[in-house]
């Protein structure tokens, strides 16, 4: 039995987690550091509190200050690392934003926010990190954070839905072509989780009662449902694992 839980150990191995200082992001940081990784928080505000938390557990953190909204921090995100690990084992790519306004109002410009952080940053953070494995022949492990809206519509949130099903999409795709070189892209769709990113939804309360009348488990979920997903897929445990996507979701999907 011990073999088989070294499985799921990720001692000696260094992850990026995008969107750190909080959330998921934070959970899952949490997680891959107790699990034993070395772990390189991106955000574009202090990760303090997060490092707190895995210094409590005694894990590894790094704060890497660093605006996701544009692919131009992706050379300073991957040489800041590189300057402080020999080689990157794990991405997370959990940064995400999201607009709630009715379809009908959405400019330009929130589109674009919304889509570059969580569609097209996504892609080229992964591109960066997939170069130096394909070129070391030793492989690595890429977690997309997609969402219910990656298999529904949604409301108000066009923007977002399209971008969530966009990630989807292309952990298929790049699991498709990158499989071959021993990098497992998978994904994980959180349910509604009690964040930042939900507080709107959760203090109106016609929607919460809605929302959580849905949920067989009866309550908005938390980071820390997302620890054995995050380091299930991380490990060795998920190495025949490509281009799936993991609902975490309270039984939201299946009601």
């Amino acid at each position: 039995m011990n073999n088989i839980m070294n499985l799921f150990s990720l001692t000696g191995k260094s992850a990026i987690v995008t969107g750190a200082n909080t959330g998921l992001g934070q959970g899952i940081s949490i997680a891959l550091a107790a699990a034993g990784a070395h772990v390189f928080g991106v955000a574009r505000r202090s990760c303090d509190e997060t490092q707190e938390k895995i210094n409590e557990i005694n894990g590894m953190f790094t704060e890497v200050i660093a605006d996701l909204s544009d692919i131009s921090a992706i050379d300073k995100i991957i040489n800041e690392v590189s300057s402080k690990t020999d080689r990157i084992d794990i991405l997370v790519n959990n940064a995400g934003v999201i607009k709630r306004c009715d379809a009908i109002d959405v400019t330009p410009d929130d589109w674009d926010l919304v889509t570059n952080l969580n569609e097209k940053m996504v892609f080229f953070l992964s591109q960066a990190v997939a170069k130096q494995w394909i070129a070391d022949k030793k492989g690595g492990k890429i977690i997309n954070i997609a969402s219910m809206l990656s298999y529904q519509g949604g409301i108000r949130v066009p923007a977002y839905t399209s971008s969530k099903s966009a990630v989807a999409g292309l952990t298929k795709a790049l699991a498709n072509e990158w499989a071959a070189f021993n990098i497992n892209v998978n994904a994980i769709a959180p349910g509604y989780m009690a964040t930042n990113n939900t507080t709107q939804l959760r203090n109106d309360n016609n929607r919460n009662d809605d929302i959580l009348a849905r949920i067989p488990a009866g309550r908005w979920g938390t980071p820390q449902d997302m620890y054995g997903a995050a380091i299930f897929l991380a490990s060795e445990a998920s190495s025949y694992m490509n281009g799936f996507t993991i609902a975490v979701d309270g039984g939201w999907l299946a009601r």
